[in-house]
């Protein structure tokens, strides 16, 4: 009967777009989930979860009756199952502290084993009898109240209050004489509703219990690549609205298995109760630009960003020969030499986003070298500032994009070979920028990073929209089942018996 479970369930996939490390302040992404995602997520686990538990258990039922003339009458109900569920309809609703989940006309069929015996004292014999049943159970209301709060950089849940109430029971009897025992059997009527309540209710606290303990144990990251992670630290209680959840984490890129964020000195705006027009999606997933400068300051950091370029596609430019007419005394000092240029980010790249633009300026020395036998000798050093446009896209669960160049400028940093004419080499640089450089970052912003989703789930017909500092993915939601998701984002453990049948 797990209306239970799915309540469970349908928090799980709420919250484990994200999972916990340590208390953080500052927040650079948000997640919200919308009337129509919780209804999407709700359907698809309410099915999952009555599977999983189907079929259910419910303890004997030993009672004593008295009949005229027969005297007390031993009767035992055993081997109650339910073996069929069916949920009429359900609700989600969220409130100031936490959601309330209702499912109402809930219909269930059992099936159980009947024994009777009496003793009678003329002549003194033990008389019993025994067979089946099948119970139908009607208009059964479960509902219960779960807290939300984050704790230490975790999530907390907490079961606020929990209720399940039987409308109406049937039984009919099969086997023995159960025509004439029909109406002594009907005496468990009261007793049969009562245990499938408790028996319910200590299911649902039972599972809110293993939900609260799982939470805590969920990863603390997303791994990227071998470099990096993205730190999915809730910062602050979720945020529940009439219509939607709203998840703030702390989003910024960290060095893989060290925990050592690249804080933003940025300040993000408080979660907005919209962020997806008309919450027509399911969920809307918002990045503050100091997540993608996050980014960039951890691969810089890591020295991740030098190229060495002994070679332009298209262009046989590395050699002084080809120089001679645009650094004469270079062509002069070191005629016929081969040459490579030592490309290197001076600082980290600065993503700016606004309604119209997005856009990364790129500051960069390039050393030019001179091979002379086992030699490579610097002569000289132009700095570079570089201004791109970007474009963003999803790629299943990944947000990826491309770069071009815009324009840039050019200045001279140190020479040992003189004074540089930087116009005459702008054509060359331009070349080397356009062919190198940024072939080479789209390549890598191709892959793009995982977006928040939970395993199992991908996204479906994403948008992109772009806001002051903000980029923002709306979309709906699949389900693939086991054999059809890929293996990205978040997993959930399968040593959790309720998991593996979702998954």
């Amino acid at each position: 009967m797990d209306v239970i479970r799915w309540c469970y369930f349908l928090l799980l996939s709420q919250t484990l777009f994200f999972s916990p490390s340590h208390t953080q302040t500052d927040s650079f992404t948000s997640i919200l989930i919308s009337q129509n995602g919780l209804d999407f997520v709700k359907n698809l686990l309410v099915n999952k979860a009555i599977a999983s538990i189907i079929p259910l258990q419910i303890p004997r039922i030993e009672k004593s009756v008295k009949i005229p003339f027969l005297g007390g009458i031993d009767v035992v109900v055993s081997n109650l199952t339910i073996y069929e569920l069916d949920v009429a309809s359900s609700y989600v609703k969220l409130g100031e502290t936490g959601v309330v989940i209702v499912a109402s006309g809930t219909t269930c069929n059992l099936s159980m084993n009947w024994h009777y015996s009496y003793a009678t004292w003329i002549p003194p014999m033990e008389i019993s009898d025994q067979g089946i049943a099948s119970v139908q159970v009607e208009g059964m209301e479960i509902g219960l109240s779960l807290g939300l709060q984050s704790n230490e950089g975790g999530l907390k849940l907490s079961l606020s209050e929990c209720g399940c109430h039987v409308k109406d029971i049937s039984i009919e009897l099969e086997g023995g004489a159960s025509w004439f025992y029909q109406g002594m059997v009907n005496a468990f009527k009261d007793q049969i509703g009562a245990s499938v309540e408790s028996t319910i209710a200590n299911k649902l606290s039972e599972g809110v219990s293993d939900l609260d303990s799982f939470l805590q144990s969920l990863p603390k990251e997303i791994p990227v690549d071998d470099k990096a992670a993205l730190n999915v630290t809730f910062t602050t209680d979720p945020i529940l609205r009439d219509s939607s959840i709203t998840f703030e984490i702390d989003g910024l890129f960290t060095k893989a298995e060290t925990n050592q964020v690249l804080k933003s000195s940025s300040l993000r705006n408080s979660a907005p109760s919209s962020i997806c027009p008309g919450n027509s999606k399911m969920l809307g997933i918002s990045l503050d630009e100091a997540v993608f400068n996050s980014a960039a300051a951890l691969y810089y950091n890591a020295e991740f960003m030098q190229w060495i370029v002994d070679k332009v596609p298209g262009q046989d430019l590395l050699n002084t020969a080809r120089w001679r007419f645009i650094i004469p005394q270079l062509y002069r000092k070191y005629p016929n030499q081969d040459m490579n240029l030592n490309i290197s980010l001076s600082s980290p790249p600065v993503v700016k986003i606004s309604e119209q633009y997005v856009g990364a300026n790129v500051n960069a020395d390039l050393v030019i070298n001179v091979l002379e036998a086992d030699q490579v000798i610097p002569v000289a050093c132009i700095s570079l500032e570089i201004r791109g446009s970007g474009a963003l896209r999803v790629m299943g669960n990944n947000l990826g994009g491309s770069v071009k160049l815009e324009d840039f400028s050019m200045s001279l940093k140190w020479s040992n070979i003189g004074n540089l004419h930087l116009h005459l080499l702008q054509p060359i640089v331009w070349t080397v920028i356009q062919t190198v450089f940024v072939p080479y970052a789209n390549d890598h912003l191709e892959k793009g990073f995982p977006l928040p989703i939970i395993h199992g789930f991908t996204l479906e017909n994403a948008e992109i929209i772009c806001s002051s500092s903000e980029i923002t993915v709306c979309s709906d939601i699949a389900y693939l089942d086991s054999s059809q998701h890929p293996r990205s984002g978040l997993s959930l453990p399968r040593s959790a018996p309720w998991i593996n049948t979702l998954l």
